[in-house]
C-alpha cells in the first residue's frame, strides 16, 4: 500500500537552503577573498576551509542535541549567527575580521543544517524533502553566479548574500516546533542502528564531498587562468550548471526510488569522476562548461540519494547529521586540497588524482546503499510513520 504524498515541510526545506548555500558559493566566496583582500589562493582557500570546517564542527556538536534545545530555538540561534558572521564579514575590511565573520557564520550555516538534517530524516520521504531543498538551493546560488560579477569587485557580495538568506528564512522558524514529540524524548538513550553501515557511510562521504570541493574550490581559477574566461563568462558557466543541476534534481525526485540507491550512487559518482578529470582540464569555454554542466548536473542527484541513505539508517536523524557533518569536513578539506594540489602539480594532473579517490570510494558507498536496501528500509518506512502520528496525537 502506498502512503498519501504529504505536505512539504517547508521550513525545513527553508533552513537546508540557508545552510547549504555557503558550500554552494564556495568558487565565488573563495576567488572574491583571493582577489578582494590581496590574500593568495592558498590563504584565500584555507579561509574557506576554515569556514566550512565551523560548519561541520557545528553538526557533529548538536547532532544528538536538537531535540534537547528545541528545533524552533536552535533554528533562530543559527540563523542569527549567519547573519551576524557573515554580514560583518561582508562589511569587514581587516583579514582576521572577516575570518572570525566567516567562522561564525560557518557556525551558524552547520546549526540550521543540523537542525534541518534531523526534521527531514523524520518526514515520510526524506528523498523528496531532500531534492526540493537541493532546488532552492541551485536556484537560488544560480542567481547569485549571474548577480555578482555586475555588483563589482570586492570579497563582500557572496557573504551578504548568504547573511541576507538567513535574514529571510528566519521568520520561518516560528513554524517549527518549540520541543519534537515525547517518542524522541523517550529513546535518547538508545544507541545508534546500523553502526557499521552508518561509520562507512561517513567515512566514505568524507571523502566524496574532499574530492567535489576540491574541484569546486578551484573551478574559478580554472576558469579564468587555464581557460582564460572573463568573471562574467565564469560566473554565467556556473550558473548555467546549476540550473542543469536543477533540472537533475527534478529528475531525481520523479525517479524516486524507483532504481533502488546502489545505482544512483554508485553509478553516477563513477560519472562524477570522469566529468571532473574534464573540467579540471579544460582549456577553452567548450570544455571547461561541459565539464561543470555535466558535473553540477550529476552531483546533487548522487547527494539526495546519500541524504536520503543517510537517513535511512536512523529515523531520529543522527545518522542524517553526523554523516552530513563529515561530508561537511570533507567540504571544508576541499578548497585547501584543491589549491595545494594545484600549486604543486597543475589542475589536469588533480584532477586526475581526484577522480582516482572517487572511483575508490564508490566501492564502499554502493555496499552500504545494497545492504541498506535490503535491510533497513522497510523497519525505517514503520517508524516514521509512528513518529509522525505520535506528533499528530501530541499536538
Amino acid at each position: 500500500m502506498f502512503a498519501p504524498r504529504t505536505t512539504l515541510p517547508w521550513p525545513l526545506v527553508a533552513l537546508f537552503t540557508a545552510g547549504y548555500l555557503a558550500p554552494y558559493l564556495l568558487p565565488t566566496t573563495v576567488g572574491r577573498l583571493d582577489s578582494g583582500l590581496s590574500l593568495t589562493a592558498t590563504e584565500a582557500g584555507a579561509v574557506g576551509s576554515a569556514l566550512l570546517l565551523s560548519s561541520a564542527a557545528a553538526g557533529f556538536l548538536l547532532a544528538s542535541r536538537v531535540d534537547r534545545i528545541g528545533p524552533r530555538t536552535l533554528a533562530r540561534v543559527g540563523l542569527t549567527l549567519a547573519v551576524l558572521g557573515y554580514g560583518g564579514a561582508a562589511l569587514a575590511h581587516a583579514v582576521p575580521a572577516v575570518v572570525a565573520g566567516a567562522l561564525i557564520g560557518g557556525f551558524g550555516s552547520g546549526t540550521s543544517t543540523a537542525v534541518a538534517a534531523t526534521g527531514i530524516a523524520a518526514q515520510p520521504d526524506p528523498h523528496r524533502t531532500t531534492t526540493v531543498g537541493l532546488l532552492c538551493v541551485s536556484a537560488l546560488a544560480g542567481a547569485v553566479y549571474l548577480t555578482v560579477p555586475h555588483l563589482g569587485p570586492g570579497h563582500g557580495q557572496p557573504l551578504a548574500a548568504i547573511a541576507l538568506t538567513a535574514l529571510a528564512v528566519w521568520p520561518l522558524t516560528g513554524r517549527l516546533p518549540l520541543r519534537t514529540a515525547p517518542v524522541r524524548s523517550r529513546d535518547t538513550g538508545t544507541p545508534l542502528p546500523h553502526l557499521r553501515a552508518g561509520l562507512l557511510l561517513a567515512v566514505a562521504l568524507l571523502c566524496w564531498s574532499l574530492a567535489q570541493n576540491a574541484l569546486w574550490g578551484v573551478s574559478g581559477r580554472i576558469g579564468l587562468t587555464q581557460a582564460h574566461l572573463s568573471e562574467t563568462t565564469v560566473g554565467a558557466v556556473f550558473a548555467i550548471a546549476l540550473g542543469t543541476g536543477l533540472l537533475g534534481v527534478v529528475g531525481a525526485g520523479a525517479l524516486g526510488p524507483r532504481l533502488g540507491r546502489a545505482l544512483p550512487i554508485g553509478g553516477g559518482t563513477v560519472l562524477i569522476a570522469v566529468c571532473i578529470t574534464l573540467s579540471a582540464s579544460a582549456n577553452d569555454l567548450t570544455s571547461f562548461a561541459a565539464g561543470e554542466i555535466a558535473w553540477n548536473t550529476l552531483y546533487p542527484i548522487v547527494l539526495s540519494y546519500l541524504i536520503g541513505l543517510a537517513a535511512s539508517l536512523d529515523p531520529r536523524g543522527r545518522w542524517a547529521v553526523l554523516v552530513g557533518s563529515a561530508s561537511s569536513l570533507g567540504t571544508a578539506a576541499g578548497p585547501l586540497t584543491g589549491s595545494l594540489l594545484a600549486a604543486q602539480a597543475g589542475f589536469p594532473a588533480m584532477g586526475t588524482v581526484l577522480a582516482a579517490g572517487l572511483l575508490v570510494i564508490a566501492v564502499p558507498m554502493t555496499a552500504v546503499a545494497t545492504g541498506a536496501g535490503r535491510r533497513t528500509l522497510p523497519v525505517v518506512e514503520i517508524q516514521v510513520e509512528t513518529q509522525v502520528y505520535d506528533k499528530a496525537t501530541a499536538a
